[in-house]
């Protein structure tokens, strides 16, 4: 019977740890967030997840100008540690769009590539930009099958996230790999904007080529996994452009699919006909439901909200304004503890001095 219960033990925690997740640290929080003041990324900090207080002011954390290569621009930050815990990695959109004439776009919603950021402390980030316009080359695996032919004609590569997949197996047979995941319009080969997937390496600087993550027949965008471990599955939360108003979630057994189709009558549905985008889940510790935030960005001005769900990521409800952070806008919540969050808070008293 003891040699049973061991081998039982020893094969569910197997199952836990070979689940794709993100580490986790700490009973505080980190909302790391593109400003709705500009083209750069902001900090606010919280101890309970219900009050936020922002990190120098709301002002950005480093300069956009510097580590977004292609535009000077960082929005639509995702945060989370590194695969072993020790430090951070970072995504952004790499976009300017109040530059847009300045940088001879025909849209202000152009843009081309994204940013992979590191950092030891949270506070200094180095970067590698990934301009899509050139092609295979500037992925790690060139002569992989391409999903475009005219790479030229990227016109949109938007909000990316991070997923750490232990299982990956790159082909010199080393493990792990980080699951980027974002979405891609090219004007001559796209009818509409379409999820794809790369994997970087544990250096955080090599992207592999794109690969289709699923199409369903109409623009996807701003998708946010989370395995949940009450159904064993993963759910994206995503906005759909056109049909209902609202954010769905689709489920798979695999960060690679398949993915099904959104359940349609259990969503974020209580904005009414009002836009809404940028959803980022995460949890509270001691708490088994979800908490779920989100941009709703058709009233002025715009409203940044976080609503409650299950177990199950299901039954939304009881959506709240964010209270105490200046300009919120599409981002991303990371648990930190609490030396994470006292450098945090020293770092932006030194800075408003």
């Amino acid at each position: 019977m003891k040699k049973f219960i061991y081998l039982f033990i020893l094969t569910s925690l197997f199952s836990i740890t070979t689940k794709a997740v993100n580490p986790q640290k700490g009973n505080y929080f980190l909302y790391c967030h593109m400003s709705d003041k500009g083209q750069w990324t902001a900090y606010a900090v919280s101890k309970d997840a219900e009050n936020w207080e922002d990190i120098i002011g709301g002002d950005s954390i480093f300069s956009s100008f510097q580590l977004a290569g292609i535009e000077g621009g960082t929005r639509d930050a995702y945060i989370t540690r590194s695969w072993d815990g020790k430090k951070y990695v970072m995504v952004t959109t790499d976009m300017n769009n109040s530059k847009t004439r300045a940088l001879g776009k025909q849209s202000e919603w152009h843009n081309y590539g994204i940013d992979l950021l590191t950092s030891d402390d949270l506070i200094h980030w180095k970067s590698t930009t990934f301009d899509f316009r050139k092609g295979p080359s500037v992925f790690c695996d060139p002569n992989a099958p391409s999903a475009y032919t005219d790479w030229a004609s990227t016109v949109r590569v938007w909000a990316p996230q991070i997923f750490w997949d232990e299982s990956y197996v790159w082909p010199d047979g080393k493990k792990g790999g980080y699951f980027i995941y974002y979405s891609i319009l090219n004007s001559a080969e796209d009818k509409y904007d379409r999820m794809y997937y790369s994997y970087a390496d544990k250096s955080f600087t090599k992207l592999t080529q794109p690969r289709l993550l699923f199409d369903w027949g109409y623009a996807t965008i701003d998708a946010d996994i989370n395995y949940v471990p009450a159904d064993g599955l993963y759910h994206m939360m995503i906005k759909k452009e056109g049909g209902k108003k609202g954010l769905f979630t689709a489920t798979a057994p695999k960060l690679t699919g398949p993915w099904g189709e959104p359940v349609e009558d259990d969503y974020v549905s209580f904005e009414g006909k009002k836009n809404c985008e940028g959803v980022s889940a995460f949890q509270v510790p001691g708490e088994d439901g979800w908490r779920i935030a989100y941009i709703e960005y058709s009233s002025n001005p715009k409203h940044y909200r976080i609503c409650k769900a299950d177990k199950f990521m299901r039954n939304f409800r009881d959506p709240q304004d964010i209270k105490g952070v200046t300009a919120p806008q599409h981002g991303s919540f990371m648990r930190i503890t609490k030396k994470e969050y006292n450098r945090l808070k020293a770092w932006s008293k030194k800075k408003g001095e």
